[in-house]
């Protein structure tokens, strides 16, 4: 029996000892039409995506047939995808935003990402059809404000990454009936209030703003002090030998706060990480979508333990619940510049036995399955499959390894210049898509 995922239902209501709980929309990021497929398998109901030079991760945009590609995907799945249009516009960008607004609304997708007014008055006009979102850039920290872009448009507002969740609550308990509230569980936090920073511009010649990012937050840094006897003279300060990461946030993380997201009442629950692998995506994905289908079957006896257990494996920082509960909270910066987790790595994806597109049973004649590989594979390593229908992996050593080309048997296979791929024997029928991760 071949394992499948299930289409995500439409969001409902649901009636739990007199308390009305709506399933939030789960939105995953895609930085290709490869990203947006991993996220649907693992049961997002909708994933966002940049293109051009109008978002504001243009080294993760999405060329425009890969859009078309990932529209009709997501809309075969009953599933949604939001375009990113989220630069702060100069004067000379709006003939492209004029061209790019109409082809979006063309194509169909369900949204466009915004945080310029400028930009928002001509996405009205140019698309027509297309739903507007206004981008966290665009700092919404009241109901005031998401009343403001309700009027000159919007359908949805992301709202700024600073607010508690009494102020959310607040917020969606008063705003207009058909005003989509949209909010982020997870991912990197920027060093800035709502993104808007300057830092990268001023250091690398990389505008944040127009979507180039450097990410100077994230680097190490030595501090030196002057002695005040000594005038000129520099002492070094370090907090160990690599220098200190002293603006690097925490990833935010509010899988613990799942029963509270219910309660606050939003549309929309968005993870962060366009620039992210394919790994860490499934990974991501896969536990907010299992914590929360559980959460809405069972409320009374869920807890966050397992759903954690399964994100901690691709861990890429700290993690803080920011000001979600406590809006002077310290514990926030991530001094440590720890960049993965080092007992779990992506091995590979699985891909069809004969390299096609058509192909969804993953087994040869032999009986093994390809696997594009991202890291090194020996004899004897332990590997995890993530089954989209559950949260436990199935567990497993590779006793055999076959060589893609020859089918001969070999002892070990590492990842090459080009696509590198392998063949060994699953425990369990697999389709395309399905992440596998090694266990150090």
């Amino acid at each position: 029996m071949i394992v499948s995922f299930s289409i995500i239902e439409k969001i409902e209501v649901k009636i739990f000892g007199g308390i009305s709980l709506k399933k939030p929309e789960l939105l995953a990021p895609a930085g290709s039409f490869e990203k947006a497929k991993v996220a649907f398998l693992y049961g997002a109901d909708a994933v966002y995506a940049g293109t051009g030079k109008l978002s504001l991760r243009t080294r993760t945009s999405m060329e425009f047939d890969d859009l078309v590609e990932t529209v009709k995907l997501a809309h075969s799945l009953n599933k949604k995808v939001y375009v990113a249009m989220n630069v702060y516009a100069r004067d000379d960008e709006y003939e492209q935003i004029k061209e790019e607004a109409k082809y979006l609304d063309q194509l169909g997708v369900d949204g466009i990402i915004i945080s310029d007014g400028g930009i928002v008055d001509i996405v009205k006009e140019c698309a027509p059809n297309t739903e507007i979102h206004i981008s966290t850039q665009a700092n919404v920290t009241s109901l005031h404000t998401c009343n403001f872009w309700y009027k000159n448009g919007a359908k949805r507002v992301i709202l700024a990454r600073e607010l508690s969740k009494d102020e959310i609550k607040h917020i969606t308990e008063n705003k207009p009936e058909d005003l989509d509230i949209e909010m982020f569980v997870h991912g990197a936090i920027c060093y800035s209030y709502s993104g808007r920073c300057y830092m990268s511009d001023y250091m690398a010649g990389r505008s944040a703003n127009h979507g180039d990012c450097a990410q100077p937050c994230r680097w190490a840094y030595n501090i030196y002090a002057e002695e005040v006897n000594k005038p000129g003279e520099m002492m070094p300060v370090e907090y160990d030998e690599k220098g200190t990461y002293i603006f690097s946030s925490k990833d935010l993380c509010l899988i613990k706060e799942i029963p509270e997201l219910f309660d606050i009442n939003v549309d929309s629950l968005k993870i962060e990480g366009r620039l992210k692998t394919e790994f860490y995506l499934a990974n991501v994905v896969h536990a907010y979508r299992h914590a929360l289908d559980d959460y809405e079957k069972d409320p009374e006896n869920w807890s966050f333990e397992k759903y954690f257990k399964e994100l901690d494996k691709a861990r890429t920082r700290g993690t803080t619940a920011f000001f979600f509960h406590d809006k002077e909270n310290t514990d926030t910066q991530d001094y440590s510049g720890k960049q993965y987790n080092p007992d779990y790595e992506f091995a590979g994806i699985v891909v069809s036995s004969d390299g096609s597109a058509d192909s969804n049973v993953m087994l040869d004649a032999n009986g093994s399955t390809t696997i594009e590989i991202r890291n090194k594979l020996s004899v004897g390593d332990s590997l995890e499959i993530m089954m989209p229908d559950s949260i436990e992996p199935v567990e497993m050593k590779i006793d055999k390894l076959y060589d893609f080309e020859t089918g001969e048997v070999i002892q070990t296979v590492n990842p090459g210049v080009k696509e590198q791929k392998v063949k060994l024997k699953l425990p369990v029928e697999v389709q395309k898509g399905f992440i596998i991760r090694r266990v150090k």
